[in-house]
């Protein structure tokens, strides 16, 4: 990863800009790009390179107005955060309630924004009724068909995307053991796929995980099975990199190259869950970096054709998940808790305005 002292600087005039303060050459070019009385949102930027730039959403959020009107008119893409995994689509066996994510995909038609389908095929988040019987392979087979296949196409011709499974792989780039694998086997992967296939042929089908930006144990996993179902003839069509990132833990700089090698074998990829947390308190020099880093993922995207696009996993601090997940850290989207633009808001800016 390189420090873009420029980039920051250009970052920092439009904070300036934003604040009132219209100063200098780089306040001077803000302020042109925002002629014409119309804000040029990330969407905007981003889609000039033909790419969408989207958040992540929820239901409960949906009362608060002010963030609903940011979640509206700054991206053009939304992902149902929970509102259509399985615990809310089928809670009881065979019987689908697809409300949450109806709510989310009638939002997104209202603001012509596109949604992405999360998540067919995931080892937490499922219904008590699957996670407290032994089932066999033939029972569980069944089971996930219809599950798939029922949701898919409930939202067909309304989602561009699915996530059909998700994390599948452990660290080392082993199968991660969880009731769909230890019953079925690693082929229930490709059945997955299958499957949605079937039920909607035009939607674009991901696999999706985190800790595979860089090269690595993990990511070799996923490029070794992409290449095999590829093969094979399987409908793959694109991988989710969800680049939830850490200040603490190092910037993952091979993802560039790794982008790339999806590419080379005819796949879409995508940073579809992206945020950058840190150790709090927040400093001034943890959102430079948090804000360099949100640039270095942009860029990495717009390098690779096959990049199509980047989500954060909601856009503010206020309704992040990290908090309540790992102690002691957040701050790790790109607005902060009162709906303001952080540092890395204006970085993203900056990265897309090339």
């Amino acid at each position: 990863m390189r420090k873009n002292r420029l980039r920051l600087a250009g970052a920092l005039a439009a904070l300036l800009v934003a604040a009132g303060v219209a100063t200098g050459p780089g306040a001077q070019a803000h302020e042109g790009a925002e002629a014409h009385g119309k804000k040029v949102t990330l969407a905007d930027l981003a889609q000039r390179h033909g790419r969408y730039f989207g958040s992540a959403t929820d239901n409960p959020e949906l009362v608060d107005e002010p963030y609903k009107a940011i979640l509206g008119s700054e991206f053009d893409q939304i992902t149902p955060g929970n509102g259509m995994k399985w615990y809310a689509t089928e809670p009881q066996q065979g019987v689908f309630d697809f409300t949450q994510g109806d709510e989310i995909v009638n939002l997104a038609r209202a603001n012509h924004q596109k949604v992405r389908g999360h998540t067919l095929v995931w080892h937490s988040q499922l219904p008590g009724w699957l996670t407290s019987k032994e089932w066999t392979a033939p029972e569980l087979r069944a089971v996930l068909k219809k599950h798939i296949q029922t949701e898919v196409r409930h939202y067909r011709g309304k989602v561009f995307a699915w996530d059909v499974v998700n994390e599948a792989f452990n660290e080392d780039g082993t199968y991660r053991e969880t009731v769909f694998y230890k019953t079925l086997g690693p082929g229930y992967i490709a059945d997955a796929l299958r499957w949605a296939r079937q039920a909607d042929p035009k939607v674009k089908l991901y696999l999706n995980d985190y800790n595979i930006e860089a090269v690595g144990p993990k990511s070799d996993a996923y490029y070794n099975l992409a290449k095999e179902l590829k093969a094979q003839g399987v409908p793959l069509d694109g991988i989710g990199l969800q680049a939830h990132l850490a200040l603490q833990y190092g910037y993952p700089t091979t993802l560039e190259d790794n982008l790339r090698r999806f590419a080379k074998l005819g796949l879409d990829t995508s940073l579809t869950e992206v945020d950058i947390r840190m150790i709090l308190p927040a400093t001034e020099e943890k959102l430079a970096q948090q804000a360099d880093w949100y640039a270095d993922l942009t860029d990495a995207c717009l390098a690779v054709r096959r990049c199509v696009g980047i989500t954060v996993w909601d856009y503010t601090d206020k309704y992040s998940w990290i908090p309540a997940f790992f102690e002691g850290q957040g701050a790790a989207l790109p607005w902060d808790e009162q709906l303001q633009p952080k540092p890395a808001y204006f970085a993203i800016r900056e990265a897309l305005k090339k």
